[in-house]
């Protein structure tokens, strides 16, 4: 008899979220799924085209049915509004619970971002019928809280973590990203079982694709991408302070592609502006993950960045297992476990979080190096990839934990 699991996650397609991609992997070994989510408004905070608060509240994508329950959207991408979006979810989603009634399930896997008040109703759920909780934890909670959000109050501070704790305890299993997470979960939660299974990447990341049109468009330029969300988190603002120096040494030559789109794209506009170094950027805006791959094929190095904290620092991002994967070379200003990758698979320059001096001179390094070791650091990024990050293995070692 085939397995059925229910997963919770906030965000799920159209919105661009790996569970996604998860969701198939588990129908691609024979599980059945349903998925109790939101409605898609991310990042942009505006519905996706066809979606209201009060529609569509049921759908089958890929096969999985989707149970979608009310949120409120994170329009203008404003603290109250990101706020009241954080909170919406796990105070709506239990009252969707009882459409569930008469489904077997046999196990549910909570698909953790931001923040950790998204498990609730897979706890409720769980607990419920006595099924075991897998909970994948992307944002460790309430450090996440803290690196885009500075609450300095102690006990405010205390009262996040007693809840972000609590949370974690009610799970029967933790899949953390790295050792360090791991180490610092079985501090919190020490009666859950718990596993390192780093994030995946799709397939098509590692596949190149070029595109003549894209390509002649930015000829000419040492052309550096970066491709995701713009947040906080993201420290962009690091480019800045590097294109200010770029155009004070006349280096003319080195470009910033940015693909993508986030609550602190306008700002970090604004500050470009500012800085009057707007020759310097290329918005793209959001395109979808398919296209990712033709820019980082036209790309001659992968741009990544987390803002300086300790708990950053506890997991290896996504977007640095997708840059590896697309066979070019990696420019990241990350502590811990992002830059550490990096430095043992010998696939591109490391520095700081928040270094903007010591990024400064690796894009110059980068810039200045012969393509071939450019070439070599690339195919370095790639090989690891295929040993130790393919979404094949890294598929069936979730599946395995979970049931």
């Amino acid at each position: 008899m085939s397995k059925r699991i229910l997963v919770v996650s906030q965000h799920y397609w159209p919105e661009n979220f790996r569970i996604t991609d998860i969701c198939a992997g588990f129908k691609e070994h024979g599980v059945e799924v349903d998925v109790l989510c939101g409605l898609p408004n991310y990042p942009k905070g505006e519905w996706f085209d066809g979606y209201s608060y009060t529609k569509p509240r049921r759908e089958v994508h890929d096969g999985v049915e989707l149970f979608r329950c009310g949120e409120i959207r994170r329009k203008g991408n404003t603290g109250a509004r990101i706020f009241l979006n954080y909170i919406s979810f796990p105070l709506y989603a239990p009252f969707s619970l009882p459409r569930l009634h008469g489904r077997k399930y046999d196990a549910v896997f909570c698909y953790e971002t931001s923040p950790v008040l998204m498990m609730w109703p897979a706890i409720i759920y769980a607990k419920t019928h006595k099924i075991p909780l897998t909970t994948y934890v992307l944002d460790l909670w309430p450090e996440n809280l803290y690196s885009v959000m500075p609450v300095k109050n102690k006990a405010m501070r205390g009262i996040a973590k007693g809840v972000s704790h609590w949370f974690y305890r009610r799970s029967d299993r933790l899949i953390t990203m790295s050792q360090s997470m791991e180490t610092r979960l079985n501090a919190i939660a020490p009666k859950a079982k718990t596993t390192v299974i780093p994030q995946y990447c799709e397939d098509f990341y590692a596949v190149d694709v070029y595109d003549e049109t894209l390509k002649n468009r930015f000829e000419g330029k040492f052309n550096i991408l970066f491709a995701g969300n713009i947040s906080p988190a993201q420290d962009l603002g690091l480019l800045v302070e590097c294109a200010v120096r770029l155009k004070n040494d006349k280096r003319e030559d080195i470009h910033f592609v940015i693909v993508g789109d986030g609550m602190s794209r306008e700002a970090f506009q604004t500050e470009i502006n500012s800085a009057d170094v707007a020759e310097f950027f290329t918005f793209e805006g959001q395109k979808p993950v398919t296209d990712i791959p033709t820019y980082q094929t036209a790309a001659d190095a992968l741009f990544g960045a987390l803002a300086k904290s300790d708990d950053l620092g506890l997991t290896i991002p996504a977007k640095i297992t997708s840059y590896m994967a697309a066979g070019k070379p990696c420019l990241v200003a990350i502590d811990g476990e992002g830059a550490k990758v990096i430095d043992d698979a010998h696939c591109g320059l490391t520095c700081p979080a928040g270094d903007a001096n010591a990024l400064y001179d690796n894009i110059i390094k980068l810039a200045d190096m012969p393509k071939e070791q450019l070439k070599r650091l690339g195919e370095n990024g790639r090989k690891y990839f295929n040993a130790n990050f393919k979404r094949s293995i890294l598929l069936e070692k979730i599946i395995n934990f979970v049931f």
